[in-house]
């Protein structure tokens, strides 16, 4: 489990997994449609010799395939190596630190930032923490009460990388996101923060329009 961990964290670190290393996997095996390991072998190779002829890479694939695997070696051997061998024991104390601290506490002001400047401006409403037990149960980080109704809110900060992966993070949320409605007459709405020029915004500005709609369907309840 240990070496697995050390392969997938330095195949990563390096970008020996990504398509401009290996061709586009994901893509060429739906392609492929293999029925077994030796017909997705044979499909591969093939594809990655055009692959290598493109780039001008005098190799086969199987010497190409080879030589990716050890550059993974040295870097794991002699880079990683150096790199662990220069860790102290206060490095990790302080690695701890700031990470239950400091990491913690900026990102709760940023996430508040986001929260309170962006969206309170904008709605014009009171934007409030949710309970503990509404974090757990129902992924909701703040509520914002019309009558005795409920909204939810959910901040998640994302990556530009992260971003083709947002309809994941819908399906799952969404099933307690129904509960919180069922239970608290509101809709739960994920807000997406992203980084963008030093400073986070709202990935998702759309969504405002959206919650705007759900206040007031909320307010003609009590009419």
């Amino acid at each position: 489990m240990a070496k697995e961990w050390i392969l997938n964290v330095a195949t990563n670190r390096w970008g020996l997994n990504k398509k401009d290393r290996v061709g586009p996997v994901s893509q060429w095996i739906r392609e492929c449609d293999p029925k077994s390991i030796e017909d997705w072998e044979g499909y591969y190779y093939d594809k990655l010799k055009r692959f290598l002829e493109e780039k001008g890479i005098n190799l086969s694939p199987e010497e190409y395939v080879e030589s990716l695997g050890k550059i993974l070696f040295v870097k794991i051997t002699e880079v990683i190596h150096a790199e662990v061998e220069d860790v102290t024991e206060y490095d990790c104390v302080q690695y701890i630190y700031n990470l239950v601290i400091n990491r913690t506490y900026d990102g709760y002001i940023t996430e508040k930032r986001t929260v309170y400047e962006e969206l309170q401006h904008r709605l014009s409403v009171k934007i409030e923490p949710a309970p503990d037990e509404w974090d757990r149960l129902y992924n909701v980080d703040f509520y914002i009460k019309v009558n005795d109704k409920y909204i939810g809110l959910q901040i998640k900060p994302i990556t530009y990388e992260q971003t083709p992966e947002l309809y994941k993070w819908k399906d799952w949320l969404s099933r307690t996101h129904v509960d919180f409605e069922k239970k608290y007459g509101g809709k739960v709405f994920i807000i997406f923060s992203i980084k963008r020029d030093g400073r986070k915004e709202i990935y998702n500005p759309d969504i405002i329009g959206k919650i705007e709609e759900e206040i007031q369907r909320l307010k003609a309840l009590k009419s």
